[in-house]
């Protein structure tokens, strides 16, 4: 098999591909269809880049070259776009640069000074400046995904082979002519072209996979107003820690909040009013938090924080902590000032607690004494 046939096997499976994308991109999240979009563009630019290759000897060398080449090196800014648009980064014009001045270079040394060398080395740099950017853009992501790793070993495999490539044109003596002889390097070279609109596509669509799987795990773990851990979350963390303390002799201990007079408050300024009013109450318990605590919504004006590794009067202090911290930042409604205080009830694992429920409870009725005793305080469980 020559080189031009591995190309036109690429353009074409490389448009199937396209197809697919084309199929379902538009049932992507809003948030991730962009990048999608983009991803699909840039795989039908590199289906046109392959296509003109194969069509490079029956067009002029100064048109059929500058466009084809132009094609993929679009087709793999479009990529580094892609992903760059996915994590969130900002958009430059910058990003065409490369792109522009390989392709001028290569109308240069395609028709004022035809070299072959020349022509290779320069779209292999081109290639190298975008492909590095693309890897570094997938290395610093926040997210931990097996299908990111992939996505940045495929462009690493790319990236080398073109150095590869680069390498072995500039120690040729030729000056002149194509790419389309039967030399191994020129065998291979649709064939790593392929892996990115191939290959890197169905990875890429797993890395869109595994986001919608993490968003769908937040929401499904996450209070939907607060943004801490749901009831949900509270019971698996809280029955997963009671039995690690156990296994391990460690200590725990929760503190259960409820936010004083919020009913009055409620039906004086409206629900709307209210759900700020916890979100306000919600940050500063957070900001009060530990690394290790899981602060967390049980219901309505409740919550609950798991203190990790502290006994009971190590967290009688920290909820004194967050009390302090909801009190002494007022709560502002249409610039007014409003007080918002909690009562805390505290409880540490003891050896009668045999589940989650038990600590839970016994919290419970620390937190009712603290509300017949006065409001605004933190009282510990016996």
């Amino acid at each position: 098999m020559d080189p031009v046939t591995c190309f036109a096997i690429v353009a074409l499976m490389t448009l199937m591909n396209g197809g697919i994308l084309v199929l379902v991109h538009r049932d992507l999240p809003e948030t991730i269809r962009p990048s999608a979009l983009d991803w699909l563009m840039s795989t039908l630019l590199m289906a046109g880049g392959s296509l003109f290759l194969v069509l490079q000897a029956y067009a002029p060398p100064a048109f059929i070259l500058p466009l084809a080449n132009g094609l993929l090196m679009l087709g793999l800014t479009g990529y580094w776009r892609a992903l760059r648009r996915f994590y969130g980064k900002a958009d430059s014009p910058w990003l065409i640069a490369p792109t522009l001045a390989g392709t001028l270079g290569i109308y240069w040394f395609a028709d004022q000074q035809p070299h072959l060398t020349a022509r290779v080395v320069l779209s292999a740099a081109v290639w190298l400046v975008i492909l590095v950017g693309a890897i570094g853009t997938l290395r610093n992501a926040a997210e931990d995904a097996k299908s990111r790793r992939v996505l940045t070993a495929i462009f690493v495999v790319v990236a080398s082979f073109t150095l590869v490539r680069a390498v072995y044109f500039a120690v040729r003596p030729a000056q002149t002519g194509t790419v389309t002889d039967r030399s191994l390097i020129n065998l291979l070279t649709p064939i790593v072209v392929g892996i990115l609109p191939l290959i890197g596509t169905t990875t890429f669509l797993l890395l869109c996979s595994d986001r919608i799987r993490r968003q769908w795990e937040r929401a499904a773990s996450t209070d939907y107003l607060t943004g801490l851990a749901n009831r949900r979350t509270l019971g698996f963390e809280g029955n997963r820690r009671v039995e690690r303390a156990r296994a391990n002799g460690d200590q725990l201990a929760i503190a259960v909040v409820d936010v004083d007079h919020f009913k009055s408050f409620n039906d004086h300024h409206g629900h709307e009013i209210g759900d700020l009013a916890l979100k306000h109450v919600s940050s500063r318990l957070k900001a009060a938090c530990r690394g290790g605590d899981l602060p967390a919504r049980q219901g309505g004006e409740e919550f609950v924080v798991l203190f990790d590794r502290i006994d009971a009067l190590q967290a009688k202090t920290a909820s004194e902590r967050m009390r302090l911290a909801v009190e002494s930042e007022p709560f502002l409604v249409d610039g007014s000032p409003q007080a918002i205080t909690v009562s805390i009830g505290v409880a540490a694992l003891s050896p009668t607690d045999e589940t989650f429920d038990d600590l839970l409870r016994r919290g419970d009725q620390a937190l009712y004494a603290a509300k017949t005793g006065g409001r605004n305080r933190v009282e510990l469980a016996e």
